[in-house]
């Protein structure tokens, strides 16, 4: 490589972009631990196939700041983030597109770290990345590194999750604790002058979603990104027109996060989760699926958080003194580039 930093040349399609991708993205992302196809420089396009099934197919983009957080990197969160879309849909991932958007001045020690992480991650996942682009923006017009994705899976046959299949009487499941990511991408700012050692939930969610996606009475899955529980709770309630009730002190949420939120006056149930199922399911399934999530590490701390009944389309929450509060929409952005 020459240079240590990224400059206006590594985009402009010539030697230096070439040796770019050669020497960090293809020499990483080459790698043969699966049979699938894998990314080819000088191909335009994949070639690709897919077992029996429905083909799933979704889109991402991730701007997280800082890129290297306490539990994850800019490049698993690609990854997971893409992958995670797919499994909450009842599909196992296959192939991801990648595309990197690089701030003139960034380092390439750095770049090839988060490459190294795609790289890794997607191997333990399961999933080949196949085709990508990478753009170099001037300097100060970017924010370092973006990275954009694109996922290809296939749900297997019999299987359909879809937010149609939710009834009154279902009950609300979280697979852990919430307001992890948030918080741990927050500390690692070093935002209001606060530090801890908390870490990022940042994960693939596809051993919890696998082990229940089968199963009867479940009807809906959802990974609580963005906005949290409390937005994904919303999204049901306006998509079906049933009233979501909450139980607060059924909801798991670690000690540093609720400390952190009561000090800057944030609520866990907004904050980004990145490793986290919400599950709809059947009253009679509820036990059941909880059960089989207890099992899994990422399942230990997995709780019956609420349930849905017919009534005014709206999210509402028991508090610890048995009094009842609305949970409005999210509006304002609480922690903006947290994934």
């Amino acid at each position: 490589m020459s240079g240590e930093k990224i400059s206006l040349a590594h985009g402009n399609g010539g030697k230096h972009m070439r040796e770019l991708i050669e020497n960090v993205f293809a020499r990483h992302l080459n790698s043969d631990h699966i049979e699938n196809p894998h990314l080819d420089t000088d191909a335009d396009a994949a070639t690709i196939e897919l077992p029996p099934g429905k083909t799933l197919f979704t889109t991402d983009g991730f701007i997280v700041q800082p890129m290297e957080f306490p539990g994850g990197d800019i490049g698993s969160l690609a990854v997971h983030g893409t992958c995670n879309d797919l499994a909450v849909s009842g599909a196992d991932p296959y192939f991801l597109t990648l595309n990197a958007f690089i701030e003139e001045g960034t380092s390439i020690a750095l770049l090839e770290r988060l490459v190294k992480s795609i790289a890794r991650n997607a191997k333990d996942s399961g999933v080949s990345i196949v085709a990508g682009d990478t753009k170099v923006l001037p300097r100060g017009q970017g924010g370092g590194i973006y990275l954009a994705t694109a996922g290809i899976g296939v749900c297997p046959p019999g299987v359909t999750i879809k937010m149609s299949n939710i009834q009154a009487g279902d009950h609300i499941l979280v697979s852990g604790p919430v307001g992890d990511h948030g918080v741990a991408v927050m500390l690692a700012r070093e935002a209001f002058g606060m530090r801890g050692d908390l870490k990022s939930d940042a994960a693939s969610v596809l051993p919890l979603t696998r082990a229940i996606r089968e199963l009867d009475g479940l009807h809906f899955m959802r990974d609580p990104t963005r906005g949290g529980l409390a937005t994904v709770c919303h999204e049901i309630s306006l998509a079906t027109g049933l009233q979501i009730n909450l139980h607060g002190p059924s909801i798991p949420v670690r000690d540093p996060v609720q400390s952190v939120c009561e000090i800057l006056g944030y609520d866990p149930l907004y904050l980004a989760c990145e490793g986290r199922v919400v599950a709809i399911v059947a009253a009679e399934a509820a036990e059941k699926v909880l059960t089989i999530w207890r099992t899994l590490p990422q399942g230990k701390m997995a709780a019956d958080v609420g349930t849905i009944e017919q009534g005014v389309a709206r999210v509402q929450i028991e508090t610890e003194l048995g009094g009842n509060r609305i949970l409005e929409e999210l509006e304002d952005d609480p922690l903006p580039r947290i994934c």
